[in-house]
């Protein structure tokens, strides 16, 4: 009898095992896709330009690509590095000031991209070619 009982508590963990790697290789598959993520960093005091940057940035994001927002392939998250939980993920970066990063994420490895020169030098002097550069490497990234 302690012998059938512990024939099948084994049998019992092989299949729970089973299960469990069969789950996680499906969860893998749902994590190729693609994923845009644009990351406008601020503090508490901003100028102009970074108000700029951050706004234009939003804009760009729920007006060309409000489909892709609402899938989750395409994420805009706006970071106070004068926080805490904003710090953290600041320094994760190596940010000190404002910043805009438009990054990649495919099978859950970051390709970062560092857009904070183009966008001190065009989000509010030459806004036209600020949004119009942002969407292009968006759109090169979805790819």
């Amino acid at each position: 009898m302690k012998r059938f009982v512990l024939m099948t508590l084994v049998a019992l963990l092989c299949l729970g095992g089973a299960a469990f790697a069969q789950k996680k290789r499906v969860v893998k598959k749902a994590s190729a896709k693609t994923v845009v993520e644009i990351l406008y960093f601020h503090g508490k005091q901003r100028c102009p330009t970074c108000i700029a940057i951050g706004d234009n940035s939003k804009d760009v994001v729920n007006k060309d690509f409000s489909k892709q927002v609402k899938t989750g392939q395409v994420k805009f998250k706006e970071i106070d590095i004068s926080t805490p939980q904003g710090e953290k993920i600041a320094d994760k970066y190596h940010v000190t000031w404002s910043s805009l990063f438009v990054n990649q994420w495919k099978n859950g490895k970051e390709k970062r991209n560092d857009m904070t020169e183009f966008g001190f030098e065009n989000a509010r002097s030459n806004t036209p070619a600020f949004c119009t550069g942002l969407k292009n490497k968006i759109t090169q990234l979805l790819k």
